[in-house]
C-alpha cells in the first residue's frame, strides 16, 4: 500500500516502515471522516487554523524532497522528544544555529526530512 504523501512530495514507503507521513497528532491536527482512497484530509484538532491535503503517489522518491517542512516551536528539546515518540528519526546529533535560531533536521518514517526550528528569544 503507497504511503501518505503531502501533494507535491514522491515517494515510496521503505521497507519496514508504517507507510505514512509522521502522525497528523504531531501538528495538532486529526483526521476527519474522510471518502476516497487518494487524497487525505487534516484538519487543525481545536478548528482553528488550514486544512492540509495529502495525495497518495506510488512514484519512488528520487534525490531530495520536493516539500519540506519548517516546524516552530517555543521548546526543540520538548517538541523533539515528542515527534521522535511518534516514530521521527533525528539526523543532526547536535542543533544547528544560525541568526539566533536553533533546529533540528529529522526525518519520518518514510524518510521525507524535515526541521523543527526554535526561534530566537
Amino acid at each position: 500500500m503507497p504511503a501518505w504523501r503531502t501533494r507535491s512530495s514522491r515517494g515510496r514507503r521503505r521497507p519496514g516502515s508504517r507507510g505514512r507521513v509522521l502522525d497528523p497528532g504531531a501538528l495538532g491536527y486529526v483526521r476527519p471522516p474522510t471518502t476516497g482512497d487518494r487524497y487525505l484530509a487534516l484538519v487543525p484538532a481545536d478548528g482553528a487554523g488550514i486544512e492540509i491535503l495529502l495525495q497518495r503517489v506510488d512514484d519512488a522518491k528520487q534525490g531530495k524532497n520536493r516539500l519540506h517542512l519548517d516546524l516552530r516551536t517555543p521548546d526543540l528539546t520538548a517538541e523533539v522528544t515528542r515527534v521522535r515518540a511518534l516514530g521521527a528519526t533525528l539526523l543532526t546529533e547536535e542543533p544547528i544555529k544560525e541568526h539566533s535560531w536553533t533546529w533540528h533536521i529529522l526525518a519520518d518514517p518514510d524518510a521525507n526530512e524535515f526541521c523543527i526550528l526554535q526561534p530566537p528569544g
